[in-house]
C-alpha cells in the first residue's frame, strides 16, 4: 500500500510508511526518533532492536496516538528476558488506522463506506556482545487493507548499540525495514521505507539533562526536491530570490538531523521533561508566507507507583499537533 505519512519522508514512493510513524508518546515528543536510550522503555525495542535489555524483563507498555480526522496509530509491546540463552527479546503489535472513506464507482455514484489499516507483527532479541556493545534484531510480518484490495510484507532491523561504562554516553548504528513486499495491491512494487540511522546521546554529569542527536536517512544524501507548485520570493524588482548552493547545501544537512533532549527530574526520575526540532519534517510541511510550530515536538513522562505515563504533542503543519498517549508498567512489580 501506498501511503505518505505524516512523518515527512523524501520524495520517493515506498510502500508500508507506518512504519515510520513514532509508536510511543516517548518517541513523539523527542522528535521522532531516538536510537541511543537502553533502559526500561520496552516501546524502544520494537524500532531500535540492540536496545533491548534486561530491565525490559516483563515489561508492557500500550500507546495511542490522536493523529487527525479519526486517523490514529500506536503500538503494544513487551519485553522478556532470556536468560538460559543470554538474550533479552521483545515482540509487539504496531498499527496505523486511517478512518472511513466513501465508496464510490467511477462516475461518482456512492455504495457505501470503507475502512483502510496497516497491521505489523514484530519478534526481536538482543545479545550483549561484552559490557559495552549489544547487538539486536527485529523480523517484521507487514498487512495492510484497502477495502477489498490487501498488500503484505517481510522487513528487518538491525542496529548495534554502544554504552560506556558510567552509562553517560551512548551511541547505536541503526538499519531498519530492510524488505520486501510479498504482495501488492495492484502488482506495483514501490519499495520499503528503508532507513539507516546513526544516534549519539549524552547525560550531562552536573546538570539533570540528557541530550541526543540522531542522523537519519544515511542511504539517501539529497532530501531536498523541485516543487512545481512552489512560489519563490521575489526581491523590489520582481526577480526571483533563489538560494546560493551553500545555503540549499545546508539545508539539506539539517534535514538528516534531529536534535532531542530529555530533563530528568526527582531523585529517580519520576519527571521527565522532553523536547526536539526534526529539520526534515518543518520543511517537508511548511506552509510558504506562514509560521508554525511544524517541526517541533514536547512532551513529558511521569512515574505514578507502578505505572509510567507519556504524552508527547508532535507539531507539523498549520493543521495543528498530534497527541500521543503512553501507559507502562512492569509486571515484576505487582508479583514482589
Amino acid at each position: 500500500m501506498m501511503v505518505f505519512a505524516l512523518q515527512a519522508q523524501p520524495v520517493r514512493q515506498h510502500a508500508f510508511t507506518f512504519l515510520n510513524l513514532p509508536g510511543s508518546a516517548r518517541l513523539t515528543s523527542v522528535g521522532g526518533q531516538l536510537v541511543t536510550i537502553a533502559d526500561g522503555d520496552v516501546n524502544l525495542a520494537l524500532a531500535t532492536p540492540g536496545l533491548s535489555n534486561d530491565k525490559m524483563d516483563n515489561a508492557l507498555a500500550i500507546n495511542y496516538n490522536f493523529v487527525f480526522d479519526g486517523i490514529s496509530n500506536g503500538q503494544i509491546a513487551y519485553g522478556r528476558r532470556l536468560a538460559k540463552y543470554n538474550l533479552n527479546a521483545h515482540g509487539g503489535i504496531v498499527f496505523a488506522n486511517y478512518g472511513e472513506f466513501t465508496l464510490a464507482d467511477e462516475v461518482g455514484v456512492k455504495n457505501g463506506q470503507f475502512k483502510a489499516n496497516d497491521l505489523a507483527f514484530v519478534l526481536g532479541a538482543s545479545r550483549p556482545l561484552n559490557e559495552k556493545l549489544t547487538v539486536g534484531t527485529n523480523i517484521k510480518a507487514i498487512f495492510s487493507n484497502l477495502e477489498s484490495y490487501k498488500a503484505s510484507g517481510l522487513a528487518v532491523d538491525g542496529s548495534l548499540h554502544y554504552q560506556t561504562n558510567e552509562g553517560r554516553t551512548s551511541l547505536s548504528f541503526v538499519i531498519r525495514n530492510l524488505g520486501l513486499e510479498t504482495s501488492t495491491y495492484t502488482g506495483t512494487r514501490y519499495g520499503m521505507p528503508f532507513n539507516i540511522l546513526v544516534g549519539f546521546t549524552n547525560k550531562l554529569k552536573h546538570m539533570p539533562l540528557r541530550f541526543g542527536v540522531v542522523v537519519q536517512n544515511l542511504q539517501q544524501w539529497s532530501l531536498r526536491y523541485d516543487d512545481p507548485d512552489y512560489n519563490a520570493d521575489v526581491d523590489l524588482l520582481g526577480q526571483e530570490i533563489n538560494p546560493s548552493a551553500f545555503s540549499a547545501g545546508i539545508d539539506n544537512f539539517f534535514r538528516h538531523v534531529i536534535f532531542n533532549g530529555e530533563f530528568l527530574l526527582g531523585k529517580n526520575e519520576n519527571f521527565v521533561v522532553r523536547g526536539a526540532y526534526n529539520h526534515l519534517r518543518r520543511q517537508e510541511l511548511k506552509v510558504s508566507q506562514f509560521r508554525s510550530l511544524g517541526g517541533f515536538s514536547l512532551g513529558f513522562g511521569l512515574k505514578i507507583k507502578q505505572f509510567r505515563i507519556d504524552y508527547g504533542v508532535g507539531y507539523y503543519h498549520l493543521a495543528g499537533g498530534t497527541n500521543h498517549l503512553s501507559i507502562a508498567t512492569n509486571l515484576n512489580d505487582f508479583i514482589k
